[in-house]
């Protein structure tokens, strides 16, 4: 046989028991090589047609059971959420605002509106279902240059995708999707459960996926819980949310899985219910008590509605069933060291170091924790650390922090330069702005000043520092019209700051 001779590294072996062997271990291209050579050969090799479709899904997996990022339409056009003027805490629109975590005053808000996270995730960066955002700012992304990199819909990157395996693949698609007999297939349980999670993973078809998940769902008399959970997550990608919720509901009747938890909780966000979701979370978490991916999607839900207590209970208890979870220490240390304890944060960022993780913003976090606990001959060598590491995404972030060490030693030239390389790296770090135009007013550049705190407050329109500053400059220089209305905005942002209301009241005893 020519394969035997040309190709086959191993003689004698037989060409289907290799390739079955690259796919168990994960050897997924030279898995789908073999493959195709054989099927080249015979293209009826039902044995030999699943392994490759099993081997280009895993190349393509994707863990799609926590959250991802929102697409443009849905950050300006969400018509799911239940209620347009929903109770605190109740929806991501309104988070609590009497929580027993950090206030806006100590933990910062990012441009989406959410409270700095301690661990980067996907959704982490979107914005909250109804905020108004308006089109400039969804467009906005932290990386210079790439504003235009976030697809207009979630449906639109599984047609990117989709697009992307069809030009990867020699000679085009591997199945024909139009040409697909669903019935035919319906028949034949380990075929179709592999077609059909080509079709989601590869294709990104679930049109095509719906039809074939309704009709082998049929074939089994509607007892599969399998495919009723992929059906759901078909109606999902078509943003059939109710649709999707029925059938994980369904699914979970025949069979209690952690996946269709975490399914059905991500349809609820999806829907703007974060308490619904927790009760999912918590619900799931009493039938399965060592299931930690319950309780890290119930803690995410509780950072996101500003619950920080219940949050960090959470991930205290992830952290007694797997001490090794870089979410949890990641999210407990941060957590700390806004809560004014440093020292107990450097702790738990070193038992990362110690895990093997090595990046940019651990190495950044260190250092901030080295000088807020007085250990300043170690925090110069881990902000060196981390520019070493750091991409273009973070070494913005680095250099911001790096002035805040500046100003704490007093050096507000090394200061005033971190500023500058910080906005040339991101030119829309907010921050940066307000803080490098408070050294502005330092220095006596009035306009200078004023225009950083106008631009701080158009990219980060959720943080309440810049509108605050604004206000008191005008206040300052005699404009109390515009001091007032920009006060209002800062009160907006944050309704307990002291200070802006005693501007305020200041401002109304001057118009009466």
């Amino acid at each position: 046989d020519k394969w035997n001779i040309d190709s086959n590294p191993f003689k004698g072996m037989d060409p289907v028991f290799l390739t079955i062997s690259r796919l168990r271990r994960q050897k997924l291209d030279e898995s789908i090589a073999v493959s195709t050579d054989l099927l080249s050969r015979n293209a009826f090799d039902q044995q030999v047609w699943w392994v490759k479709c099993r081997a280009l899904t895993n190349k393509n997996w994707i863990d799609d059971a926590e959250m991802e990022e929102e697409g443009l339409a849905e950050v300006l056009m969400d018509d799911n959420a239940t209620s347009s003027l929903p109770r605190p805490g109740t929806s991501l629109n309104r988070p609590q605002t009497n929580a027993n975590g950090p206030s806006p005053a100590v933990r910062p808000m990012s441009n989406s509106g959410r409270p700095m996270s301690g661990f980067a995730r996907p959704g982490t960066n979107s914005a909250r279902p109804g905020s108004g955002m308006s089109v400039d700012q969804a467009m906005a992304n932290a990386r210079t240059g790439t504003a235009m990199n976030r697809p207009v819909t979630t449906s639109g990157r599984f047609v990117r995708l989709g697009t992307a395996s069809m030009m990867s693949e020699p000679g085009g698609a591997f199945i024909n999707l139009d040409r697909v007999n669903v019935n035919k297939y319906a028949e034949r349980p380990a075929m179709s459960r592999a077609l059909c999670d080509y079709i989601l993973y590869v294709e990104h078809v679930p049109k095509k996926a719906v039809e074939l998940c309704a009709a082998a769902t049929q074939k089994v008399s509607f007892k599969d819980w399998w495919w009723k959970a992929r059906l759901g997550k078909a109606y999902y990608q078509l943003g059939l949310y109710r649709e999707a919720e029925r059938q994980y509901l369904s699914s979970l009747k025949d069979q209690d899985m952690v996946v269709t938890h975490l399914e059905l909780g991500k349809i609820y966000i999806k829907l703007d219910q974060p308490n619904k979701a927790v009760e999912i979370y918590e619900a799931a978490s009493r039938t399965h008590p060592a299931e930690t991916l319950l309780l890290l999607a119930a803690a995410r839900v509780h950072d996101m509605v500003n619950n920080t207590e219940r949050g960090m209970a959470a991930y205290k208890e992830v952290l007694e069933i797997e001490a090794s979870s870089v979410e949890a220490v990641s999210c407990l240390a941060s957590h700390q060291f806004y809560s004014d304890q440093p020292e107990i944060a450097l702790r738990y960022y070193r038992r990362l170091l110690q895990m093997g993780v090595q990046t940019a913003e651990l190495w950044n976090n260190l250092g901030l924790c080295c000088f807020h606990s007085g250990q300043y001959d170690m925090c110069l060598t881990c902000f060196e650390r981390a520019l070493q590491l750091s991409q273009d995404d973070t070494t913005a972030d680095v250099w911001y922090n790096i002035s805040h060490l500046a100003i704490g030693i007093g050096d507000l030239g090394l200061a005033y330069q971190a500023l500058k390389i910080s906005v040339a790296a991101d030119s829309k770090h907010a921050h940066a702005y307000n803080n490098l135009a408070v050294l502005e007013l330092k220095k006596g550049n009035v306009d200078a000043a004023r225009s950083g705190f106008g631009q701080s407050h158009t990219l980060n329109p959720f943080a309440f520092e810049a509108p605050f500053n604004l206000s008191l400059l005008c206040f300052k220089l005699g404009e109390f019209q515009e001091s007032f209305e920009v006060v209002k905005k800062s009160l907006e942002c944050y309704p307990e700051h002291s200070e802006s209301k005693e501007l305020l009241k200041t401002l109304e005893q001057k118009f009466t």
